[in-house]
């Protein structure tokens, strides 16, 4: 949330106050290394673009974001070879900053496909964080690339705003909304582009710092399969024994860690769903059958009736009462 406070000045608010109901204290953003509640975090964003009818409150947010905000991991991205090498080694230490995103990086012939997914928060709208997320992905890339640079696409889940131009002031070109996926399409020739190396050896003892710091860092069963379910979803393999495989642990050990944390694999897997086809109904225009596929489904009838078991409702009956509930009153 770094810049928040005097952003919100900016727009000539006080920021205070939209801390205050989301249950924070201003100091908690003096120290740019303190991790902020998730939920409070995300409420935050919302509530203040609705109170100062900004849309385009994150993009203003991320328009600030160096890759200084990012702390010792700075160090270390600034010295890799390639702006490629910086965002893999993003990817490792990601859960030191937001541990709630997940970031993948897929190869497909000369492009390279950055996808950013933030686990969802049930009953909060997600829009801001997303955009924010991606925002600030592409201001760092474009750090370690070059200023000049831009990516070949910037893809949203949610419906477009109303006003499409700041969005494409920011990311210096069209952007592309009712995607299946966050995030960007770049060339594969830039992130390959070779960087010149500065201080080798603060980024040693930077590495050094953060590889003890992941070491430290304790992860729950439940985190961790929330985080693979989530990633594997859209390909349709997302079962026990391929979460297990991507674990490196057989599919009983999978199940006696959930177990010990009270859970069930099918039990996660159908929170996760529920939790992606809620945010995907009420934040997007996707039809049916191009949610039921970023579920994991294999046929739109299939993800029909698992919805009508989990919502006691249709999709679309569903979808109907959130816009009613969402509408302003007259």
């Amino acid at each position: 949330m770094n810049g928040y406070v005097e952003l919100v000045r900016s727009l000539g608010r006080n920021p205070d106050a939209f801390m205050r109901t989301v249950g924070l204290k201003a100091e908690f953003l003096k120290d740019p290394e303190m991790l902020i509640p998730r939920d409070a975090a995300r409420e935050l964003l919302e509530i203040t673009a609705r109170a100062t009818q900004t849309e385009d409150f994150a993009l203003r947010l991320a328009a600030q974001r160096k890759l200084s905000s990012l702390g010792p991991i700075s160090l270390v991205l600034k010295e890799e070879a390639t702006p490629r090498d910086g965002l893999d080694t993003l990817c490792r230490y990601l859960k030191l900053v937001n541990a709630s995103l997940t970031i993948r990086v897929e190869d497909a012939g000369g492009v390279v496909i950055i996808r950013e997914d933030l686990l969802p928060s049930p009953g909060l709208q997600m829009r801001q964080s997303v955009e924010l997320a991606v925002g600030t992905m592409f201001q760092m890339l474009g750090e370690l690339i070059g200023q000049d640079w831009q990516p070949l696409e910037v893809c949203f889940t949610h419906r477009p705003p109303k006003d499409l131009s700041p969005y494409r002031t920011f990311f210096r070109r069209s952007v592309r909304f009712n995607q299946e996926f966050n995030g960007l399409v770049c060339r594969a020739s830039d992130l390959s582009k070779p960087r010149k190396a500065v201080d080798q050896v603060a980024a040693g003892f930077a590495r050094k710092y953060l590889e003890a710091a992941l070491g430290n860092r304790t992860e729950s069963a439940q985190e961790t399969c929330r985080q693979l379910i989530l990633a594997l979803l859209p390909g349709g393999a997302c079962t026990a024994a391929e979460v297990a495989r991507h674990l490196r642990i057989d599919r009983r050990t999978l199940h006696r860690r959930l177990e010990a944390e009270g859970l069930t694999f099918s039990g996660l897997l159908d929170h996760v769903r529920a939790e992606l086809a809620t945010h995907h109904l009420q934040g997007s225009d996707l039809r049916l059958g191009e949610i039921a596929e970023l579920l994991g489904f294999s046929s739109p009838s299939s993800f029909s009736h698992w919805f009508q078991k989990s919502f006691g409702c249709s999709a679309s009956q569903w979808s109907k009462r959130a816009l009613v509930v969402a509408a302003p009153p007259h």
